[in-house]
């Protein structure tokens, strides 16, 4: 989240050089105070805010008297929260001065700071989002968290198990006035939303027989508490009382929430951009600003992607004539859209392949990374209350206790919806050398403050990402050209992003218009079109950091290697990249241009 003087600013604090260290020993306690002074600082904010949220808590692996609760999703909540970073940032700025402080600790105040600033930019705009939506909305978030997150190794926690089912009727009644109230403002997303969200609701209101069986959370509860050492009355107890917990207090909740969605639907419009909102466009602009952590306006940003949707086309082009294939680049999409050689007809079958390319990528990490992911990675389909309305691929990141791993999660609600040539490039965003590489080693970056170990930036995360899939093919992967089509088509579909998203909410594309185009432009199937572009709409701005953040990457390994030439080590360049966690891209540049700076030096 980074823009205008505040990149100058971040930029100038991140890369200010180390002052030499001064021959007295004044000096260097007074250095060392400082320094303590600021995590002290950094810790007491951490702990603050744990305290504010039990979810987070539990993320973290942190299972205390706070186990068995929700967030307090109120407005009074909400409103004491900002306050209180508000008021963090500026104990901060009047305790510590920047010029006095190490190099990393220059660069914890910096994003802190920022942090604090981007915040206050978008305070006004905290009732534009859409808390029910087809993609993480609040209808399906209890059942996904105490699926994944909520782990069960004792009788005490599950007792904190049956206490969050509980805490599920008041929380979603909590979320549903505050929605209610927002709509009838014309603060909605468009009409269709209204229907997948009605259909992940009555994925966990039935059945409504007398044990719920069936019922993700319950069924959830059940696998887990089996797994405990119980004895039979006291398992049967705690069934009998989950069970009740989410009759008595989930189910109504859910029932009240589906009414409600009801009504809301009947009052929807069919506009589909953020501009349809209370000043959408300065909404926008700062939803730009906050996931590229750029300046770039909507317009560049829809250049830029047109320019590289060209390019790719022709990287393609290129694959094509290696296959042997004639016809037109449409005619080869069609092709690989709807052959079925391209397509598993088995789960299993998928998932052993994303295994077999896990296994052979692990092995290389140690030729082109120093540091590699200390926590294990975990493959694992998308449950199947929420697969119909998921997005194909996503990624969980580990405790960092150890107690729950990376997740890599892909999501085979429909097969044909899952081509194997995109499946070798979906395994290096998601797992490794992606996001579980980058996010694990981000965690165990245990001298850093948790503000950054366990927050991050679109840009960076997403950029990687998509770098990890080019990546791969540098180290000798997608041995298979259709694979290697496979990687081409889904860094054409960032590209495309650049322009659907910027069309839908700055230049008023309907969702038809935008479905339309992906449909030209890409070989991908129309389920897998709709469900992207309707991704896009309820998420504006977020889908437009995955290439930027790609291609700035991209331009600093080469600006490296051009610049060092034989004294390029990609391991270093690496390690530059990853070892101070997620950063604006400005930052991340200068921290190379120092680096090399350095090696010339």
């Amino acid at each position: 989240m980074l823009a205008g003087a505040s990149t100058l600013m971040l930029s100038a604090c991140a890369m200010e050089a180390e002052r030499p260290a001064t021959p007295t020993s004044t000096a260097t306690v007074a250095d060392k105070v400082r320094s303590q002074a600021m995590a002290a600082f950094f810790d007491a904010y951490d702990k603050a805010e744990l305290a504010r949220s039990p979810e987070g808590k539990s993320y973290r692996g942190i299972r205390d008297g706070d186990y068995g609760k929700w967030d307090d999703y109120t407005e009074a909540a909400e409103a004491a929260n900002y306050a209180a970073d508000q008021q963090a940032a500026a104990a901060m700025r009047a305790t510590f001065d920047p010029a006095t402080l190490s190099a990393q600790d220059r660069l914890s105040y910096a994003l802190f700071d920022y942090s604090a600033q981007q915040s206050a930019r978008m305070h006004r705009f905290r009732d534009h989002g859409y808390p029910f939506n087809q993609m993480s909305g609040m209808q399906s978030a209890p059942a996904a968290f105490l699926i994944n997150i909520h782990s069960i190794e004792d009788a005490a926690q599950a007792e904190a198990y049956i206490d969050r089912i509980a805490g599920i009727g008041p929380m979603l009644t909590t979320i549903i006035a505050r929605s209610s109230v927002d709509a009838d403002k014309g603060l909605m997303p468009p009409k269709w939303v209204y229907d997948r969200v009605l259909s992940d609701i009555d994925n966990q209101i039935e059945p409504v027989g007398p044990d719920f069986a069936g019922n993700a959370i319950i069924d959830d509860f059940a696998e887990k508490i089996a797994k405990i050492e119980l004895d039979d009355a006291t398992r049967a107890d705690m069934m009998a009382r989950a069970r009740a917990a989410w009759g008595t207090s989930a189910r109504p909740a859910y029932l009240t929430l589906r009414k409600e969605m009801v009504r809301q639907k009947a009052m929807a419009g069919t506009d589909d951009g953020v501009w349809h909102l209370p000043e959408g466009d300065v909404y926008y602009d700062g939803l730009l600003n906050r996931y590229t952590t750029t300046d770039l306006t909507a317009d560049q940003i829809h250049d830029l992607g047109v320019r590289n949707v060209t390019r790719i086309h022709d990287e393609m082009r290129t694959i094509m004539k290696q296959v042997g294939f004639t016809g037109t680049l449409q005619e080869f999409f069609e092709y690989t859209r709807t052959d079925p050689r391209f397509y598993y007809t088995t789960r299993e079958s998928y998932l052993d392949e994303v295994q077999q390319h896990l296994t052979a990528m692990e092995a290389a990490l140690p030729q082109y990374f120093g540091t590699l992911p200390a926590d294990p990675l975990k493959v694992k389909a998308v449950e199947p209350f929420r697969e119909a309305t998921a997005g194909k691929a996503f990624y969980q990141s580990p405790a960092p206790d150890g107690s729950r791993p990376g997740t890599y999660y892909v999501n085979l609600f429909r097969l044909d919806a899952m081509s194997k040539n995109e499946l070798e490039a979906l395994v290096y965003h998601e797992g490794l050398p992606g996001h579980h590489l980058q996010l694990s080693i981000q965690t165990g970056l245990d001298e850093l403050p948790a503000f950054r170990r366990f927050g991050g930036y679109t840009a960076y995360s997403e950029g990687w990402g998509l770098y990890a899939e080019e990546l791969a093919k540098d180290m000798g992967f997608y041995k298979d050209p259709y694979h290697d089509f496979g990687r081409l088509q889904m860094e054409l579909w960032r590209a495309c992003r650049l322009v659907v998203d910027t069309g839908i909410h700055r230049k008023r594309w309907t969702r038809e218009q935008a479905i339309q185009y992906l449909m030209e432009n890409t070989p991908n199937p129309q389920s897998d079109v709709t469900k992207a572009i309707e991704r896009y709409i309820v998420y504006p701005g977020q889908a437009t950091s995955y290439m930027i953040g790609k291609l700035k990457i991209m331009e600093l390994r080469e600006r490296a290697r051009t610049e060092l030439g034989a004294e390029f080590d990609i391991r270093a360049f690496h390690d530059v990249v990853l070892e101070n966690g997620p950063l604006p891209l400005a930052v991340l540049e200068s921290n190379v241009d120092a680096w090399i700076a350095a090696h010339k030096r």
